[in-house]
């Protein structure tokens, strides 16, 4: 990871969303003690009180205040709503403000940003924390989110470098370790890694739930359970909008899943052991590997 700049200092950041992604964002800029002060922008009031009661943000704004003011403003709401909050941002925005997010998929938000920006989408830096929880708000909202973890800047070819430069900046000063990936391969690969695992995460509870022995199968669940359902209790609005925005992406996963579960099905009704454990090693050997790495051992994306 490149060393920051010590003289790097961000005078004003705007928080769209100040829950747990956009939350700790600015925490861990604060603790880091390169911001001066922290804008909060958002649908809710109750919200943005309980972030001005928790230290995350020193003043709420509005869009147009946001977009007047800050130096830097980080885009952290459901995946849906940045086509209107591009929109808000528009008509006010500062010739010299940074613009980034935290969204989960990035073709439908850079396309969001090139059709309420226009020319000024070069102000727009793409990104994506690989972190997360299934707890989210601000309350959820802690300074030491983003250490060790992984961030994906998705920079434009309208982009200065500067501008990417301040972004990977703000990242690394939260502990994060950036890498650079196109805007489509992003929405591929975390189609594969992090959606994927969340629709079956989700369709799983809800088969078990509904299942003839359901009062059972939850009293008698244990931790395997635990582990493998945990990311089903995400926010629903989130979820929802990420699996409408990496449609494409999520059909294909998909279809190849489908594939490899009616192999796996039939196997099992020809008696066909030897494929099945197969298949039982292939996939210990490539978890236990992806354990063992160290730059990708404790990345989650269970709410970005």
């Amino acid at each position: 990871m490149t060393t920051p700049a010590p003289t790097f200092k961000i005078d004003t950041l705007a928080i769209v969303g100040v829950g747990l992604i956009g939350g700790s964002f600015a925490l861990a800029l604060k603790k880091a003690g390169v911001v001066q002060q922290v804008l909060g922008v958002g649908r809710r009031t109750a919200t943005l009180d309980k972030a001005l009661a928790l230290g995350i943000i020193d003043e709420v704004a509005t869009p147009a205040q946001a977009a007047a003011n800050a130096d830097l403003i980080m885009i952290a709401a459901p995946v849906g709503a940045f086509a209107a909050i591009f929109a808000e941002l528009a008509p006010t925005l500062n010739p010299k403000a940074v613009l980034t997010d935290g969204g989960s998929t990035k073709g439908n938000v850079v396309a969001a940003a090139r059709t309420a920006l226009g020319a000024r989408v070069a102000q727009f830096v793409p990104g994506h924390p690989i972190a997360g929880s299934h707890e989210y708000g601000p309350e959820a909202a802690r300074a030491d989110l983003y250490q060790e973890k992984q961030v994906v800047v998705c920079p434009l070819l309208e982009n200065a470098q500067a501008d990417v430069a301040l972004v990977k900046e703000a990242w690394q000063r939260c502990g994060a370790r950036v890498i650079e990936m196109p805007v489509t391969q992003h929405d591929a690969v975390l189609a594969a890694v992090s959606h994927l695992p969340h629709w079956l995460a989700s369709l799983y509870v809800t088969h078990v739930s509904r299942d003839h022995n359901a009062d059972l199968n939850l009293q008698v669940a244990g931790a395997g359970f635990g582990d493998f359902s945990r990311i089903a209790q995400g926010s629903e609005e989130m979820w929802r909008d990420i699996f409408a925005a990496n449609r494409e992406a999520m059909l294909e996963q998909i279809s190849e899943l489908h594939a490899l579960l009616d192999q796996a099905k039939s196997a099992l009704q020809t008696n066909d052991m030897a494929w099945i454990e197969s298949m039982l090693q292939e996939g210990a050997t490539v978890r236990r590997r992806w354990g063992q790495a160290p730059r990708l051992s404790g990345n989650t994306d269970d709410g970005l």
